[in-house]
């Protein structure tokens, strides 16, 4: 993956002595004694990170810790106080306003929470409002209006106004006209947090189903864990203006750095979040033409296994033999492993969420693991799963 966005040691100040308040937060002050010597808020404290073309990114945090601030400073809503935002390379921190509205224009679309709707326009024309602006005609704008409420759903509602339609409507038509100016990159601020548990639940199904087709660059702003997890591709969870932890979900669930992060998880349905290439516990397998019964029943003793993955010479899985039936076998002096294969076994890729195998294990066997290539990974056994799910934070 290809890098869209770099931020490099970024810094916001609020207030009139932003000078002193950066020279004491350079020399070590904390957001408290900075607030308490000069009156100045500390935004984001030195904050650096990496955003990949076509990347979901989450930055979640609890109210005040930054989160806002540091996407507004990605369009410069907000200017930075010291730093560099690096988009496709040109540090669009230092360029002049002129450029900046081009870059608006042209990269960045974002989305409020609030909508952020005209309600005196009609659907098509809050979706065409982005192409307006760029100087597009009035017929262009409007096929292109069309096209994109086809997207999300809506293309029946173009010509109603606003205030005819719910509110995840409404969010969609946020979202159409976003998408709408073909912008590389979409800020979406707490997008969701306004509409109902069940309209916001449609509505990541509908932003992870857009986004599948679409690999946008989305930087993706919430308070709500539940909500980065099912989202994000990678999430940074922020305090104080800082980055606390970035990395994927499962990393964030499995090998939380601190209890700060531990509060943030510790109310996530593991099973939704860790994948099953994380709790492989056996990557030991026999391969056809190679093994015989005979030595497939020693490497079944040397790992303490009943089952075991036969893989071809790709290494792909095709069958699966019981210890049992070795054993059996090569008392009547048989060393063909095909002659006692199963070839109707449970089979999953590494990418799956724990919470998506369950039903697999009714057969009885673990499950063999492939990568994106049909290779083998290893097995599953069900209680590796309960295991990983059981161990706390």
């Amino acid at each position: 993956m290809s890098t869209k966005i770099v931020i490099e040691n970024l810094i916001k100040i609020y207030g009139k002595k932003h000078i002193a308040a950066l020279k004491l937060f350079r020399e070590g002050k904390t957001r408290d004694e900075i607030l308490q010597s000069t009156g100045n808020v500390l935004g984001l404290a030195d904050v650096s990170l990496e955003i990949g073309k076509g990347e979901l990114f989450v930055i979640m945090g609890l109210s005040g810790s930054g989160k806002s601030t540091l996407v507004r400073c990605i369009n410069r809503l907000i200017n930075p106080t010291s730093g560099h935002i690096y988009i496709d390379g040109e540090d669009i921190a230092h360029v002049d306003e002129k450029r900046m509205r081009e870059i608006r224009l042209k990269k960045i679309s974002m989305v409020f929470q609030r909508f952020g709707l005209f309600p005196h326009k009609t659907v098509a024309e809050n979706v065409g409002y982005g192409l307006k602006i760029r100087g597009v005609d009035t017929s262009h704008r409007r096929q292109k209006a069309l096209e994109t409420l086809e997207v999300v759903g809506l293309e029946k509602w173009a010509d109603y106004k606003p205030t005819s339609l719910s509110g995840g409507m409404q969010q969609r038509v946020g979202l159409a006209r976003a998408l709408a100016t073909d912008a590389e990159i979409l800020l979406m601020d707490e997008a969701f947090s306004a509409l109902d548990p069940l309209t916001r639940g449609e509505m990541q199904d509908e932003l992870l189903r857009l986004q599948k087709e679409l690999q946008k660059t989305i930087v993706f702003i919430s308070h709500d864990m539940q909500e980065g997890m099912k989202l994000g591709d990678r999430i940074a969870v922020m305090k104080d203006g800082a980055i606390v932890q970035l990395g994927t979900p499962e990393d964030l669930v499995i090998n939380p750095v601190n209890d700060y992060i531990k509060g943030f998880t510790e109310e996530v349905n593991s099973a939704q979040v860790i994948r099953v290439g994380s709790v492989i516990s056996k990557k030991v397998s026999l391969k056809i033409g190679q093994d015989s019964i005979s030595s497939g029943l020693k490497k079944m003793l040397n790992h303490n296994l009943q089952f075991i993955y036969v893989v071809d010479d790709q290494n792909k899985p095709i069958g699966l033999v019981k210890k049992k039936n070795l054993e059996s076998s090569l008392k009547q002096g048989k060393e063909d492993i095909k002659t006692i294969m199963e070839t109707d076994f449970p089979i999953v890729d590494t990418y799956t969420c724990l919470e998506d195998i369950f039903y697999l294990y009714k057969q009885g066997f673990p499950l063999a693991v492939i990568d994106e290539k049909k290779e083998f990974q290893g097995m599953v056994k069900a209680v590796d799963v309960l295991t990983s799910l059981g161990e706390p934070n």
